[in-house]
């Protein structure tokens, strides 16, 4: 398994997979070709069917517009090979002719693939996007249109940058109005044809996103991250914690070495600032849906209730807080993903200011949410568009409540069957954004998983540890869920709730 750092990224929403990675994609092509002077960008499945309202454009014109005219293609019902998430980026020639051409994937979590080996097999029938042959060109899959106007899938030209605030693209907003309603946001976004992005990360390992340490190196797609972890497991880890007498975050410590700890301080400061300017943050979310901010007045009504209310209303608010910041593209920490990136921050903000756990404490619980993401992401998805919302705010649950388990003095045992229930019981959570935003369902969820997470632990504290599901079953078969669900509800917008706003 890769570092830590590739799971906890630290950068703006409202999408990893959709907007993070794609701008990571942005930035390496840029990289590999500072003399272009026009782009060709064509976006592939899901990133085509729910771009609009996950910003995907926004992030890829930002970084490449700076240097020249992008022309962007749409192709939502192009499902490529290796994910549902493909983008192809060539240089766009004076003659019109396309030259180096690259596909890449954006897998989950804003982390990136070209592709390479075989795509997991999937039984016939049952998956919404077969695996095909690489050299074959991606295919038109299941019908299924993705809700924007026609026009936009022909031609070359994708869509002028709006200069004007709150442009609208087919019924969905197009990004940001430079201007949000009064009191409404803090994170006015700039017009598309300005550099809202900042420039290309820098080679050296560890790039840097809007000045801070994303821990993804531009150049490693050309050689994937080196693995530091030996063990790929739950049940491995747990025999070696077993044998050493050690935890889950000594083996985090044993992998990574001390500097894991610094990295780890400045994504637990990033969280607590994700929530605390949620929940004095009102207004409206940016897009069509027109929804206010719920965080602050969840807040201010949890304080006003007895104890045994107060707790869930406040881990309600900080999940809320750092959710809707997520919407309106503020600085979160991915945890695995932006989509899920409210459940952990809640957990852990509330138990620290209500339980007074020391930082260290924190920090030892967040490696240990860390590891258990890691091993979803090595062994499985935490992608919505591959596994539905099962792999994002499921394996959030996971994380938040194995790291409330630890806290509270749970044994390995514990912890493993805390962070095995928190995803098991959403196994099959469809990935179903209205308009594409991660606004509705995403939002409400990332509360409810955060007090499931609390759940968890206190079921799972109440047991010896022994349970007959292990989590890497659970894992396995999250993953052969997400496989056997159809396309309508991964990340296309097509089914399910998103059908609610046509």
């Amino acid at each position: 398994m890769e570092s830590l750092r590739e799971l906890y990224r630290i950068g703006i929403g409202p999408s990893s997979s959709h907007t993070m990675g794609p701008q990571a994609a942005a930035k390496i092509y840029l990289q590999r070709h500072p003399e272009a002077e026009a782009f060709d960008v064509t976006l592939y499945g899901s990133l085509a069917a729910t771009g609009k309202g996950h910003m995907t454009d926004v992030a890829i014109l930002g970084v490449l517009e700076p240097q020249g005219p992008v022309t962007l293609h749409w192709e939502p019902r192009t499902f490529l090979p290796f994910h549902p998430n493909g983008m192809k980026f060539a240089v766009l020639q004076a003659d019109g002719t396309l030259s180096d051409p690259w596909t890449v994937y954006s897998i989950g979590g804003g982390a990136l693939s070209e592709g390479e080996g075989k795509p997991t097999p999937v039984p016939s029938g049952s998956s919404s996007h077969p695996a095909r042959p690489v050299s074959s060109p991606g295919v038109v899959f299941d019908g299924h249109t993705r809700g924007y106007a026609p026009t936009a899938l022909s031609g070359s030209s994708s869509h002028p940058a709006p200069t004007s605030p709150g442009v609208v693209f087919d019924g969905h907003t197009r990004g940001y109005a430079p201007t949000a309603p009064s009191g409404s946001s803090s994170h006015p976004v700039h017009p598309v044809s300005s550099p809202a992005i900042p420039s290309p990360a820098p080679t050296s390992p560890g790039g840097v996103f809007d000045g801070h340490t994303r821990g993804y190196a531009p150049t490693a797609l050309s050689g994937s991250p080196a693995p530091l972890y030996d063990l790929n497991t739950m049940e491995d880890i747990i025999a070696w914690c077993q044998q050493s007498g050690r935890t889950f975050w000594e083996y985090v410590e044993r992998c990574e070495g001390p500097a894991i700890w610094d990295y780890l301080r400045e994504v637990w400061q990033v969280m607590q600032e994700a929530v605390e300017r949620g929940i004095n943050h009102e207004g409206v979310l940016p897009g069509p849906l027109g929804l206010q901010r719920k965080a602050p007045v969840y807040y201010v009504k949890a304080k006003g209730y007895k104890s045994n209310l107060q707790s869930d209303g406040l881990v309600y608010a900080y999940a809320l807080a750092v959710s809707e910041e997520n919407a309106s593209g503020g600085r979160i920490v991915t945890a695995p993903t932006c989509g899920s990136c409210g459940v952990l921050p809640a957990v852990l903000y509330h138990l620290s200011r209500n339980h007074t756990f020391s930082e260290e404490r924190i920090l030892h619980a967040l490696a240990t949410a860390g590891l258990i993401g890691n091993l979803v992401k090595h062994n499985a998805s935490i992608s919505g568009a591959d596994v539905g919302c099962q792999g994002e705010v499921g394996v959030a649950c996971a994380m938040a409540s194995g790291a409330a388990c630890q806290l509270f003095g749970g044994s390995v045992a514990q912890i493993e069957y805390a962070a095995e229930m928190g995803l098991e019981h959403h196994l099959g959570m469809t990935c179903d954004p209205v308009c594409g935003l991660v606004q509705i369902p995403c939002i409400e969820r990332n509360a409810f998983a955060a007090a499931r997470a609390l759940d968890a632990n206190f079921y799972a504290s109440l047991s010896d540890g022994q349970h007959r599901v292990s989590f890497d079953r659970i894992v396995r078969v999250m993953k052969q869920t997400g496989h056997d669900l159809p396309s309508l509800y991964k990340e296309t917008s097509e089914g399910g709730l998103a059908k609610i706003h046509r």
